[in-house]
């Protein structure tokens, strides 16, 4: 008895009705959205959020940013990594000053990264919209001394991967989203007699061939008044966007 296929609309669908092989996923390469090669650069317009004031008013303080690779070397657990340093200045008047250094990690699934000694697993394989890991796995968000507590528990998560974006009018082929954080605990501030809020939010946009293109993260704590002394925030942020790259 032959068997036949029906809707032959697509020479794929015709394939796969007909086949018990199951469909495999093909994942691009993390490394295509973080290429790492000594000399490689990317500047930024960098807007950091500050509390002043003993928290009672928020700024913003701009810079041009810098991140350039600047060497290769081992980590140490002794794989290949590479030395990041930031530089920064007000403007093009000025000359590039070093700020800080960071270390990125290639592995064979995952990019590593280690700023301020914490450790992040920022891209992990496979590149596929709705997949997740725990970004942060490696960071002490649990101790009584961590800093950090905030941090536990961040699902990163894929979102619009090899969608075109717009930055500063140009428009980028293949980008993806990586959604770190998005939570409101508490009572907005802005509503009399709230003695706590705490706001967390995190995104990163990686480029193809080129590597993060765009950050916007906010981190703060808002604690109320008591009597004779106001409500106060605590915290910081950062917004990194593109200006160019080598």
């Amino acid at each position: 008895m032959i068997k036949f296929c029906f809707g032959l609309t697509f020479l794929s669908v015709i394939l796969f009705s007909c086949s018990k092989d199951p469909v495999v996923y093909v994942s691009p390469d993390v490394h295509d959205y973080f290429p790492l090669s000594v000399g490689k650069y990317i500047t930024y317009q960098l807007d950091s959020t500050l509390f002043i004031n003993f928290g009672q008013k928020d700024t913003l303080v701009s810079y041009q940013a810098k991140d350039e690779v600047t060497a290769q070397t081992t980590d140490n657990l002794g794989r290949p990594a590479y030395v990041i340093v930031r530089y920064l200045r007000q403007d093009t008047s000025q000359s590039w000053m070093p700020n800080n250094t960071f270390l990125a990690v290639p592995t064979a699934h995952s990019i590593e990264y280690i700023q301020n000694n914490l450790r992040f697993l920022k891209l992990e394989m496979p590149v596929k919209d709705g997949f997740s890991w725990l970004g942060n796995s490696y960071i002490d968000t649990y101790s009584v001394y961590s800093d950090v507590q905030f941090m536990a528990g961040w699902n990163y998560t894929y979102d619009s991967v090899g969608v075109p974006l717009t930055l500063n009018s140009s428009i980028i082929d293949s980008t993806l989203k990586v959604d770190e954080r998005d939570e409101f605990l508490g009572q907005d501030p802005s509503i009399p007699g709230t003695q706590y809020g705490e706001k967390t939010f995190s995104v990163e946009k990686y480029a193809k061939g080129i590597g993060l293109v765009y950050r916007d993260f906010i981190h703060w704590e808002y604690q109320g008044g008591q009597t004779g002394a106001p409500g106060y925030y605590v915290g910081y942020g950062e917004t990194l966007t593109m200006l160019n790259h080598n």
